[in-house]
């Protein structure tokens, strides 16, 4: 008999909830990827999710997150297609809607090398890469003897000004879930001015570092060796490659290349703010 389900083109693309954690965390599990409940949990709160149930009530056929910037970029993460449905054009399918959700808004998202050919096939341009590392810190290499100290609620103005600064656009929605999301939030501060800011954020078994926003290599440094000093677990960071000067100090302290991403936009020619700073975001999801 034929089967009575609706074919993969037909099923609805809802919107996914902080409800759907467990769910993304087994889509993720079934990829092959670790879990990340957390993270999920701060996506699916900061951004919009979609996805499709699969009608035989075996979870998600597919998902991804967008967080949205405002009419200036919006990133879309975590585009996950169970295994059981890859090669089916599901993953295209999802893309397409949610491109088509974002309209004039320009678009990026760190590529894996396995899907990066879909989102050229979409019409991304690859505008540079960023390189995950992970390891033990063990502080071979001293940082430089800059200021840091642990966030405060006082810094949080100057640290939205610096952000949107370097970044670029107004991350006002994210940067405030920080406190709460992170284990730790640093600031590396001179002559009363808040020069950088990072983060320490709990994933599975390591430790992420991000977003890492720095005047210059050197404070960069500071913030990176302040939060491993705070950490029992190993690290975990994805820098812009164009910061070869911190991503050989981190390997000169430990941390290994996992894989190299490619940073891809869609109806821009570059992504805005100042790359010079911005050295790691806070997490590829993102942007």
């Amino acid at each position: 008999m034929p089967s009575s389900q609706p074919s993969l083109d037909q099923l609805p693309i809802r919107h996914l909830t902080p409800a759907d954690v467990l769910a993304c965390a087994d889509l993720s599990e079934d990829r092959g990827w670790e879990r990340e409940e957390h993270k999920w949990g701060l996506l699916l709160t900061a951004g919009t999710g979609y996805g499709i149930d699969d009608p035989s009530g075996k979870g998600l056929v597919t998902a991804c997150v967008v967080t949205s910037y405002g009419p200036g970029l919006a990133a879309i993460g975590m585009v996950l297609v169970a295994a059981r449905h890859a090669r089916q054009g599901v993953g295209r399918r999802l893309m397409r809607h949610v491109l088509a959700e974002a309209g004039d808004t320009p678009v990026t998202l760190y590529a894996t090398p396995n899907g990066q050919p879909l989102y050229e096939e979409l019409g991304f341009v690859d505008v540079g890469r960023s390189e995950m590392l992970t390891g033990r810190f063990t502080f071979a290499e001293p940082a430089p003897a800059l200021p840091v100290r642990p966030a405060t609620a006082e810094d949080l103005p100057a640290v939205l000004r610096l952000d949107h600064e370097i970044f670029g656009l107004d991350r006002t929605a994210m940067i405030t879930r920080l406190p709460a999301f992170a284990d730790q939030l640093r600031v590396a501060e001179q002559d009363g001015e808040i020069t950088g800011f990072a983060g320490l954020w709990p994933n599975m078994d390591t430790h992420v570092i991000g977003p890492l926003i720095a005047r210059d290599v050197a404070t960069a440094q500071a913030l990176v060796a302040s939060l491993a000093a705070a950490s029992d677990r190993p690290l975990r960071t994805d820098v812009d490659s164009r910061h070869d000067s911190l991503t050989t100090w981190l390997k000169a302290n430990g941390l290994e290349r996992i894989m190299d991403n490619a940073i891809m936009i869609h109806s821009l020619p570059d992504l805005p703010g100042d790359w010079h700073r911005r050295f790691a975001p806070l997490t590829v999801a993102a942007g």
